[in-house]
């Protein structure tokens, strides 16, 4: 994909369903019993890959233009699989699925692509484990393929070493089939939109500080779900609308939820014009957001807050090097266990399209304001890079060519669509 420089870029857009509530529509849909109505779901390559696994385990889904319909069948309605379930490239729908398998009664086996092969997946191993499962990592290397045989579960208070929504997820789901109540303590508060949703479902989830527990066997029920667009994917808008000039950009109906609205946090702190507008607080929070463009400065990125943007630092390190002065991203050796070593990646194309940036073990040094050019962008097949180096397209001068740009499929099929239809006016 060739992207060229850019000047205002006007307009508005619906952005796509957020990732992660999509996943967590279709698991909880699927262990519910009835249907339940999902709208707006993220038709991305990792939300496929769950609905398949599920089908695959005797879920009958429909899809349609208008909404997903997943037919539940209870927590103990999933039948054994006929063969491994693909996980693809999604680490979510890995990490979550092995908490809802380890309580069923069958043997199964989940894979992916080569990515998913190399992320860490002890992680889970650990504390599904602790809880009686019989969870193997065939190679021994502690990733993908892994082999799963249901057994009965014993409730745990899990002390997470690290703040992950995908390992806390899959604790509670085990905890689903578990014995008492489940709880998981994190260091800091990850994204909590399996807590909330499981108890829109029926489940009886309580949330104390870091700690959530989750009591066993509840009757789950088929819910509507109106999945909200996916602050992760407005991430590239904000900074196509600030970095651009001219620009004014409003993003309809975004996800704001306070454990994922991180990098709203950090743009407002580094100068930058957002306005919400049309805030609604029904289950998950969302808004309109408007975006101007203008100048902005450097800023600290650490601590409580990592967890809240974690996706979104690709994205935030290239509006670092537009932005005059240092930006300093620390706290933040998980992104290395992404997609991609997303800290090596982003440092190693920064530096080709001429940024000031040096790498370091949990995050990254940009020394902003100065010009960037095009270069042969290598995102390593990481969406997020991907898109990230495709709004830097639209400021630097010259062309820039992202190699494997289709990679974005994974989380917003029609980004370069978008992108461009912003710019045509």
């Amino acid at each position: 994909m060739i992207i060229k420089k850019q000047t205002a870029l006007r307009g508005e857009l619906s952005i796509p369903g957020d990732k992660s509530i999509s996943h967590r529509a279709v698991m909880f849909g699927s262990l519910a019993r009835g249907t339940t109505r999902i709208s707006r779901f993220l038709e991305g390559a990792d939300c496929l890959s769950t609905i398949s696994c599920f089908q695959k385990m005797g879920i009958s889904i429909e899809r349609s233009d208008r909404e997903i319909l997943v037919h539940g069948k209870g927590l103990h309605g999933l039948a054994a699989p006929a063969d491994c379930l693909d996980v693809g490239n999604s680490g979510t729908t890995t990490r979550l699925i092995s908490g809802i398998l380890a309580g069923q009664n069958f043997v199964s086996e989940l894979n992916g692509d080569a990515s998913i092969q190399s992320r860490p997946m002890k992680r889970i191993i650990t504390p599904l484990t602790a809880m009686g499962a019989d969870i193997v990592s065939l190679k021994g290397n502690g990733c993908a393929p892994l082999r799963i045989a249901g057994r009965p579960l014993h409730a745990i208070h899990y002390n997470s070493p690290v703040a992950s929504a995908q390992v806390k997820s899959c604790v509670l789901l085990a905890g689903l089939y578990a014995d008492g109540i489940t709880s998981v303590t994190e260091p800091v508060l990850s994204r909590n939109h399996t807590e909330l949703m499981l108890n829109y479902f029926g489940a009886q989830v309580e949330s104390s500080g870091t700690t959530a527990s989750i009591h066993p066997e509840p009757l789950l029920e088929g819910r509507d779900i109106q999945v909200p667009g996916d602050i992760s994917s407005a991430a590239y808008f904000l900074g196509a609308g600030i970095l651009t000039p001219g620009s004014e950009i409003l993003l309809k109906n975004v996800g704001i939820n306070p454990t994922r609205d991180g990098i709203l946090r950090v743009l407002k702190d580094m100068g930058a014009d957002i306005t919400l507008m049309n805030e609604k607080h029904d289950g998950e929070p969302v808004a309109d957001l408007l975006v101007r463009s203008g100048a902005l400065h450097g800023t600290e990125i650490g601590g409580e807050i990592i967890p809240a943007l974690i996706d979104e630092l690709p994205m935030l390190a290239v509006i670092a090097a537009f932005a005059e002065g240092t930006t300093v991203i620390r706290d933040a050796a998980e992104l290395r266990v992404k997609e991609s070593d997303r800290i090596e990646v982003m440092v190693e194309n920064l530096k080709k399209m001429g940024a000031d940036i040096e790498g370091t073990p949990d995050g990254m040094v940009i020394r902003g304001g100065r010009p960037l050019h095009g270069a042969v962008i290598d995102p390593r097949l990481d969406h997020r890079a991907a898109m990230s180096f495709a709004v830097a397209g639209t400021v630097c001068d010259g062309d820039l060519d992202i190699r494997d740009a289709e990679c974005v499929t994974i989380s917003y099929p029609d980004f370069y669509k978008d992108l461009y239809r912003l710019g045509s006016r």
